[in-house]
């Protein structure tokens, strides 16, 4: 799957495995996540594409206006991950 900006993934290596991010940019083998949170548009985080896995959901770029519109967005992925637990 073509990873794209504005996608959510979640991690499946580091200490964050496990957490949903957005993609804000994807260069090569290495995509720019956020969470609106510990990692916000200033202060993206870097992860090769190997450690991430594609949802089928793709933000538009009106979601993506501020940190804590992606923060709130997110929080309806990890709290869905949290009630199956």
């Amino acid at each position: 799957m073509q990873f794209v900006k504005g996608m959510v993934v979640r991690s499946k290596a580091g200490h964050d495995k496990g957490s949903f991010f957005v993609v804000l940019k994807v260069e090569n083998d290495i995509a720019y996540i956020i969470d609106g949170k510990n990692r916000n548009t200033q202060k993206p985080k870097k992860k090769k594409l190997m450690h991430l896995s594609p949802t089928s959901t793709v933000l538009d770029e009106q979601s993506m206006g501020t940190d804590s519109e992606i923060l709130k967005t997110l929080s309806t992925f990890n709290s869905k991950v949290q009630s199956f637990i």
